[in-house]
Parts: structure tokens; C-alpha cells; sequence
């Protein structure tokens, strides 16, 4: 767990500057969006929608026209926080534990904190909730937003602000733009390093009315190649949420300039994967979830005034693990770590006329489908070879007629499998963490939980879900957990209970430890989300969940389950159960 170890040397020096003034550090802006597409913006061609702030930092800076990320979202974050394919990391899924970054893994948020940064991430983190997996402990000063894959509410949600919950205020990338701005404010005369990955246009498709009414009634101009697959309402929903991602980077824009800091500060923006719907995508085959061209390929806009040249476009293909190589390069940052990078510094891309540059070969890897992209060619998961440059729509396999690059596309394929995939062990053992030594607060929620007896979830994708049906005395809730450390802790739960079903006990344990409590107070509220759902959502329903503190238990240092079972039922069921929130006395 010891981060320290893996970092062995860090030197900042300062980038050159003239006679009369220092230039200090730059401050990086680096923005991710959630399933955009990268046909979702104006600047690719898409009538259907206006960018003009985003297509702003194309024109202005620099633009990486063959950008690969992963199929989906958390191994995209794992790659972008430490320059690392995801499996090296542990990341092998999007929810139950295996979106975790492993702990021996350096981020890029460390190693700007070790050189002197401020650093602040808000919004969708999706690589681990409880501490030392929480952002806070991944090198991010300040955090607000959800640890979470998705979320169920993006209007006034329960959040939290540095593991405490906390109510957010209006539309949700709304809200954490502001915090972005507040942050750029408040370090403004020191280097920052400020994270903004968004969780739109990710289902549920929510977005407040004045960014849907253009949309409501559009007869969309462009649809997806396939047009049959495409459902018009949800495409719709995508483009007003990636118009209103496009207002919020104007702000983060203008508060650069506003604040002086446009000459010293790097504003980065991409998505995390493909499109989240079949829609237009300039016929790229595929969207989230493939790994074929359009499931993995993502804008990327560099800008930085006075150092990149504007309106530069890069043919040459990056990835997303050369982010935190680029980045702390032109931060002027050098450090060394035990751990292999599989990304490389884009800088002389950027930055040179007619850089050298060795062609290489970009892996994505999802549930066993593999592809493998050169500078021209690409190895289809299903073993098809097609010619990026004359077919980009992945229509015509010319394997045949190619063998020999066929060969080597699949050698490249096996040499990754046998060299970094064997890195993700099959059988995850990692426990979910409590009571961190250095962190007041420890989440609990259903998602990572395991219902037994008659307990159901709310839905079958677990990220935003609560428990429901708990009728029985033999039901329980457990979470295999690792205790970090002795103490004392205040426990709440989240619940809600109808007024038929109050007086029920029930117990948490841990080992020999373990509180009764009882519901004494009804809180029935209704299910939410629908009345600004603009596309039938596929996730869970949500409701308001109330806090209840149940008592104070002592923990100590070890393995173990952790277990929440009923011992008297008064009515025809204990309570719905959302979270539990451990607070270190």
C-alpha cells in the first residue's frame, strides 16, 4: 500500500523564461467527458449540434485526430491517472469492486501534488470509493462529486465533498464547474492541477429544459450508420447534455482568462469512450463498449495560449496512457518510478514542426476482445485486418491480400496478452477497506454489498442501487472488509421506511462487535428520476435516503464480514438500505 516506495525521485525545474519575468509551472485543466462520442461536437462535422466552445480549443490549440481510450469508463481513468494500460492496474470491470485502482499504483494527481501543485478532482471518479481507494487518497486535495460507475440524479444529488455527504446544488455539471471555478479562484497565485471528469452524457439521460427545448422537436440531419438501431429520443438527450458540457467548458475558458493565467495554463479535453447510443459517429463501426474504431476513439484537444500552435492538427495516433508522460513533460516535471509506462511523452508531437517519430501499436482490450491499431492498420477483436486510412468504417477485411501484416498485428496482440495481461490475476481478493488511519470517513453503500435470504437489489447494474425486500429474519447484507486499523466509529445508515413497517431491529456486526438499533422514525419518500428522464432510463430509480445514526461500534484491526441482518420484524419488511457511513472518533 506504501505509494512512497514507487515513487523514487521527483525534480521540478522551471520551463525557460525571459530576462524580465519567471514563468512558473503550468496549471493543467484536464477535462473528461462521460460516453460522448467522438462525433458528438461541431468541430467533427455533427449538424446536429453546436460545440462552439469546445471547437474553440481546437482552433486555438492543438488537435490529436486519431485518439484511443478504452471501451468503457473506469479502465479509460485508470490509464489517464497513471499512464498504464487498466489490467496492470486491477481494473476489470465497472462496479462491485473491480473498477479499483490497485495501491501500488503512482497517479498523476501524486506526482503533481509531490511537486507542488494543488490538486483537485471534481465529479464521476469510478476507481475506487473506500480510502486508500478514494481520490483524497490518490493524490486530490479536494474532491466533490461520486465515486460510483453512473449516478441516478443529476439535479440537487446526494454527493460528497471529501468522503462526507453532502446535497449538491442544481444540475450537476453545473455544480462541479462551479467548484472548478472556485478552485482555479482560490490557487490562482500557485500551480494547480484541477481534474474535471464529468459524468455526461452517461445515462440517465437527464438535462434541464432549456437545453433540451432546442432538441425536443429536431429532425436530426446526420443518424448512425446503421439507422435502424438508433433510438432518436436518447440521441437527442446525448446532444443537449454534450451542448450543456459545452456552456460549462466556455465558463472554465473565460475564468482562465479572467484570472490571467491563459499563457500558464494547459486546458485538456476528451471522452472517455465511444458514443453510449448508435448515433452519428462519421460511420465509425462500433460505440461503448467495442473496442473497434468507434468505441475507442475519442477527441483530444490540447490548448495552452502562446506555446501551442493554433488550429495544429497531429495525425500520428496517441492514447490515453501518454497523458500523464505528456503532461508532467511539459510541466517540466521529472520523475522516476519502479513501474513500467506504457504511454509515451506526445511533447515532440506537439510541440516540433517534423518531429521523429517511431510508428507503434495501440492495444484495447475488453472482456476478451482485443484489438490492436497501428498508424495505418488495425486488428479487429474478431481477427479481421482493415486499412484505416482507405476504409475507417472497418467495412472490408484484407487479410488476404495482407498476411505478413496480419502477422505482425497478431504477434503484437499475443506479445501484450502474454506480457500484460497476465498481470490481472482471474480471482480478485482485494477487500473492500474500512477505517483508514488517515481518513474520517469510510462508505459502505449497497453497490459493493451481497444480498442473501429474500433481499433484492433495485436493479441489476448495481452502481447507483439500494437493497429492498427485506422480510425475513435471516435476510442480511455483508461486505467482505479489511479493518486498517483499531478505533472507534459513529455509524448511520441511509434508509427509508413506511409508517406500517417502523420498529423493526436490526444488527451490524464485525467479528465479536456489532450495534442494535431500531427504526423509529417513518421516511417513505417516492421514487424519482423518471419526471426528467428524456429517454426511459435502463438504471435504477432513486429516492431520497434518510441518515440515521445507530450507535458507536469499536473495530479492530483485520479481516472479516462485515453483516447487517434483522433480529425483530415489526411489519412486512425492515427497510430499504442505501449506505452506510463509518465516521472515525
Amino acid at each position: 500500500m506504501n505509494k512512497i516506495l514507487i515513487l523514487l525521485t521527483i525534480s521540478v525545474f522551471l520551463i525557460s523564461c525571459s530576462k524580465k519575468e519567471t514563468q512558473t509551472q503550468p496549471n493543467i485543466v484536464l477535462i473528461m467527458t462521460d460516453d460522448q462520442g467522438w462525433g458528438d461536437l461541431s468541430s467533427k462535422g455533427n449538424t446536429n449540434i453546436s460545440t462552439p466552445n469546445i471547437d474553440n480549443l481546437a482552433e486555438t490549440g492543438v488537435t490529436f485526430d486519431r485518439f484511443y481510450v478504452c471501451p468503457v469508463c473506469s479502465p479509460t481513468r485508470a490509464e489517464l491517472l497513471t499512464g498504464r494500460y487498466h489490467v496492470r492496474g486491477g481494473v476489470y470491470s465497472t462496479s462491485a469492486g473491480g473498477e479499483r485502482l490497485d495501491l501500488d499504483e503512482i497517479t498523476i494527481a501524486d506526482i503533481f501534488k509531490e511537486a507542488g501543485y494543488s490538486t483537485a478532482a471534481y465529479g464521476k471518479w469510478h476507481n475506487g470509493m473506500q480510502p486508500p481507494y478514494h481520490p483524497n487518497a490518490r493524490g486530490f486535495d479536494d474532491y466533490y462529486g461520486f465515486c460510483s460507475g453512473h449516478w441516478g440524479n443529476y439535479f440537487s444529488p446526494m454527493l460528497e465533498h471529501n468522503g462526507e455527504i453532502v446535497k449538491g446544488k442544481g444540475f450537476i455539471i453545473d455544480d462541479l464547474t462551479e467548484h472548478g471555478l472556485q478552485f482555479m479562484e482560490n490557487n490562482k497565485d500557485n500551480p494547480f492541477f484541477l481534474y474535471l471528469p464529468y459524468n455526461t452524457p452517461h445515462s440517465p439521460m437527464q438535462i434541464p429544459k432549456k437545453w433540451w427545448t432546442k432538441f425536443e422537436n429536431m429532425d436530426l440531419g446526420l443518424q448512425n450508420r446503421d439507422p435502424e438501431k438508433e433510438n432518436i429520443l436518447h440521441t437527442k438527450a446525448a446532444l443537449a447534455m454534450c451542448e450543456n458540457i459545452d456552456w460549462n467548458v466556455g465558463r472554465i475558458s473565460e475564468k482562465v482568462k479572467e484570472l490571467g493565467l491563459a499563457e500558464n495554463t494547459i486546458i485538456i479535453y476528451l471522452s472517455d469512450n465511444g458514443p453510449n447510443g448508435w448515433r452519428w459517429n462519421d460511420g465509425m463501426k462500433g460505440r461503448k463498449g467495442s473496442t473497434d474504431e468507434g468505441g475507442v476513439r475519442s477527441p483530444l484537444f490540447m490548448k495552452w495560449d502562446g506555446k501551442l500552435k493554433a488550429g495544429k492538427t497531429i495525425f500520428e495516433i496517441a492514447s490515453a496512457i501518454d497523458l500523464l508522460p505528456t503532461l508532467t513533460d511539459l510541466a517540466g516535471i521529472n520523475f522516476t518510478t519502479e513501474k513500467q509506462l506504457d504511454g509515451v511523452s506526445l511533447k515532440p508531437l506537439i510541440m516540433e514542426e517534423n518531429p521523429e517519430w517511431q510508428d507503434r501499436v495501440i492495444i484495447n482490450s475488453w472482456r476478451q476482445r482485443t484489438s490492436v491499431r497501428s498508424q495505418q492498420y488495425k486488428l479487429g477483436w474478431e481477427g479481421q485486418l482493415f486499412d484505416m486510412t482507405k476504409d475507417p468504417g472497418q467495412n472490408t477485411d484484407i487479410s488476404s491480400e495482407n498476411p505478413e501484416i496480419k502477422k505482425q498485428l497478431i504477434q503484437a496482440k499475443e506479445k501484450w496478452e502474454n506480457e500484460v495481461l497476465i498481470e490481472l490475476t482471474e480471482i480478485d481478493e482485494r477487500t473492500f477497506t474500512v477505517g483508514h488511519p488517515e481518513y474520517k470517513f469510510t462508505q459502505i453503500p449497497a453497490r459493493d454489498g451481497k444480498a442473501h435470504g429474500n433481499i433484492l437489489r433495485s436493479n441489476r447494474h448495481p452502481n447507483c442501487t439500494f437493497f429492498t425486500n427485506w422480510t425475513g429474519v435471516e435476510d442480511k447484507i455483508t461486505w467482505e472488509a479489511e479493518v486498517l486499523a483499531d478505533g472507534d466509529f459513529e455509524v448511520e445508515i441511509y434508509y427509508t421506511c413506511s409508517a406500517e413497517n417502523v420498529g423493526s431491529t436490526f444488527e451490524l456486526s464485525f467479528g465479536d462487535e456489532k450495534i442494535i438499533a431500531k427504526i423509529t422514525e417513518p421516511h417513505d419518500p417516492p421514487l424519482t428520476g423518471m419526471e426528467n428522464d428524456r429517454d426511459p432510463r435502463i438504471e435504477s430509480f432513486v429516492k431520497e435516503f434518510k441518515p440515521l445514526k445507530i450507535g458507536t461500534i469499536h473495530l479492530k484491526k483485520g479481516m472479516g464480514t462485515l453483516t447487517l441482518k434483522a433480529h425483530e420484524i415489526t411489519g412486512s419488511q425492515v427497510m430499504d438500505f442505501r449506505l452506510l457511513m463509518l465516521k472515525r472518533i
